[in-house]
């Protein structure tokens, strides 16, 4: 990921403009008088940061997987 730099000065005065560019991906290190103060990145709405934990791998039963609807009526068994 590209991270740009801008002013605060500048991010201030378009701030819409930099929060549509954060929106689709970019990032950006903001300054004042030559010196970063923080940095603008995109947030990790499902907070694993891009990275799937596998819980269960249903492969192991049938090559092509087993269908959702079974899945869910077995687990609705276990619930009670």
């Amino acid at each position: 990921m590209k991270t740009n730099i801008v002013g605060f000065k500048e991010l201030r005065e378009d701030a819409d403009k930099y929060i549509a560019q954060v929106q689709k991906g970019r990032s950006f290190v903001v300054v004042r008088r030559s010196k970063p103060i923080f940095k603008m990145v995109p947030v990790d709405e499902w907070g694993d940061e891009g990275v799937w934990e596998t819980v269960a791998d249903f492969r192991t039963l049938h090559p092509k997987g087993v269908p959702a609807t079974d899945v869910l009526r077995v687990l609705k068994k276990l619930r009670g």
